[in-house]
């Protein structure tokens, strides 16, 4: 298989060329190796080298032999060391066996190529991290690729891979989604499993799926993976239907809310943003769905303060927890600045403190699902600008304290953090398109367990404003 026919296909396409025996799974490997290789210069977004050989997968799945990349935090494979974006770990630790998620990825089928940058312990909406350097936009190669799974989106979106595996706290699959021009779901919360290292991973706030291309490979894929593993705290209902099946059948009249007012951060909205909202909504309105003004009311500031308390709190045990492990006292030698500084806010609070912002997020809850009682889809933009120059989200500057660090970043990322703390699902789609000519993600959410919903809107509207033709600067071919 040649690069160039490789980087035309989605994982769904790739898959039912090796099913068919029209190609081995040994060469589409090497196309995609050498699209890999041939992206990697200009992106950075490889942590490491590229693994010689695909990890193990089933022959059997439904993705078999389709390449794919891990995120480096979180999701483990057995005996690859992880870095989680950070000099604390050095050349990486190895985790003993699979996470239950990457058994899952594995059994889909999927071949795994190698690890994808992520920004230290993640917490960024920008992918620059010290201990590996900046990760760039296959779109623009001076701005961002979005965080914190920047590394992924930028290589599926340069289509040296079909799809990739994200995580998302705070909009961490949505935010690079997008910013590079992809399908990013955040699925709801125990859609898919953190297990076995985590009951509620940061508090609840995030979960791991994926970036796609498609959104036919985003709900096949779901299909593969969703469903509780023994000792998750969550039991979801099972879906109706295939998600596959949503996508093919496409969505019922729906009554869909819109704003374009950030629900977190101090941000500004850039009015290109906006305007692709406004497109979207008369896309909708055209389609015959019920399109009117409307958000969910919270208390923003209130929100800002909780969200501050989860992120520092889970930083500050997540670094101590490394650095234990390691035998590594933290220092500015080995964590970026913003870290440091988020993690010594974190060892500050109280037992009170985390009960008083658990009290916020039931209020957020409760607010918008009572919302989504009324409305089955709320659309705004994905973030408040279609990216950020590199270094504007710089997490080691000097001069920042966590709070000032929290809404720099939330400043860009204004619209992603509610779904996390609500555990609800969001996908962001790229709808928009810049005067620079940069993907515009646009933001559909829904109320707990919405999936299908999400999904078969969000067919409808790819198959009415395609982007399959659109197309980077840096493409693997």
């Amino acid at each position: 298989m040649r690069v160039d026919e490789y980087v035309s296909h989605d994982a769904t396409a790739l898959a039912e060329l090796i099913r068919e025996g029209a190609v081995k799974p040994d060469e589409v490997a090497e196309a995609a190796a050498a699209a890999l290789d041939a992206v990697q210069p200009e992106l950075n977004a490889l942590v490491g080298e590229r693994f010689a050989e695909p990890l193990a997968y089933s022959a059997d799945g439904p993705f078999a032999g389709v390449p794919f990349a891990i995120k480096d935090l979180v999701l483990h494979a057995d005996g690859i060391p992880q870095r989680a974006g950070s000099r604390l770990l050095g050349d990486g630790v190895a985790m003993p066996g699979d996470s239950y998620l990457m058994a899952q990825f594995r059994a889909a089928g999927l071949a795994t190529m190698g690890l994808t940058a992520t920004p230290e312990l993640g917490f960024n909406a920008s992918t620059e991290p010290v201990a590996t350097g900046p990760v760039r936009n296959p779109w623009d190669t001076t701005r961002s690729p979005g965080g914190s799974s920047g590394g992924s989106a930028a290589l599926v979106a340069s289509r040296a891979l079909p799809m990739a595996h994200a995580n998302d706290g705070g909009g961490s699959i949505r935010i690079p989604a997008g910013c590079c021009g992809l399908v990013g779901l955040k699925p709801t919360r125990g859609r898919t499993t953190p297990g076995p290292d985590y009951g509620d991973l940061l508090l609840g706030l995030a979960i791991e799926f994926a970036v796609t291309r498609t959104v036919r490979d985003c709900a096949r894929l779901l299909d593969a993976v969703h469903g509780a593993q023994p000792g998750d705290r969550y039991l979801l209902p099972a879906p109706e239907r295939p998600f596959a099946e949503e996508v093919r059948a496409g969505s019922r009249p729906l009554r869909i809310a819109v704003s374009t007012t950030p629900s977190s951060g101090p941000g500004s909205v850039d009015p290109q943003c906006v305007a692709a909202v406004r497109g979207v909504a008369e896309q909708l309105e055209s389609m015959g769905h019920t399109v009117v003004e409307a958000a969910p009311t919270i208390d923003a500031a209130a929100f800002d303060d909780a969200n501050l308390v989860a992120w520092t709190s889970f930083l500050a045990d997540a670094v101590d927890q490394l650095a234990t492990a390691v035998g590594v006292t933290p220092g500015p030698d080995t964590l970026e600045a913003t870290t440091l500084a988020c993690a010594e806010h974190g060892r500050t609070l109280r037992a009170a403190d985390l009960y008083a912002a658990d009290r916020v997020f039931n209020a957020t809850t409760r607010a918008v699902a009572a919302f989504f009682t009324e409305h089955d889809v709320l659309l705004t933009p994905t973030t408040c600008a279609p990216n950020t120059p590199l270094g504007h989200l710089d997490a080691n500057a000097s001069g920042l304290d966590a709070r000032g660090w929290y809404d720099r970043i939330f400043s860009f990322a204004g619209f992603t953090a509610v779904s996390n703390v609500t555990g609800m699902p969001a996908i962001s789609l790229p709808l928009g398109s810049s005067a620079e000519g940069w993907p515009i993600g646009v933001q559909l959410g829904a109320g707990l367990a919405g999936e299908a919903t999400l999904l078969a809107l969000a067919a409808d509207l790819e198959r009415a404003m395609p982007w399959s033709d659109r197309r980077p600067a840096v493409v693997a071919d």
